[in-house]
């Protein structure tokens, strides 16, 4: 016989585990089009018209990039910074190697993951408890 609480699991873990995919296709997207980023050291210029990170690239050509406001307030008193540069651009760095996305994206997957395995493991206790 079919409780409320045998279709609420059911419907935990179909969501949990196609959950998990779809999250998981959403993180490998948003990994293959993020690039190739490699580190450097920078040298942080905190100019009248902004501030503005200087470093040289893989190949030793001299990149700069004007950052945004949010970049400066955490650049804000540096003279040097570990950064990170795209590969094969110039004016592109950033201060962390994924993107913000990406921890959100990874714990959503395994969150969505753990959903599911608990729903099954809580589905098999009580399919044996009742007999």
């Amino acid at each position: 016989m079919t409780t409320a609480l045998d279709a609420v699991l059911e419907v935990f873990t179909w969501i949990g585990f196609g959950g998990a995919v779809a999250l998981a296709i959403a993180l490998v997207v948003l990994w293959a089009s993020d690039g190739t980023w490699l580190p450097a050291e920078a040298v942080v210029d905190h100019d009248h018209d902004g501030t503005w990170v200087r470093w040289f690239d893989d190949e030793g050509e001299a990149n700069s990039a004007r950052v945004d406001d949010h970049t400066a307030a955490a650049l804000a008193g540096a003279d040097r910074a570990d950064i990170w540069f795209r590969h094969g651009w110039h004016g592109r760095m950033r201060l962390t190697r994924r993107p913000p996305m990406h921890r959100l994206l990874l714990g959503l997957t395994w969150g969505a993951l753990a959903l599911g395995i608990v729903s099954v493991v809580v589905s098999t206790i009580v399919l044996f408890a009742r007999g």
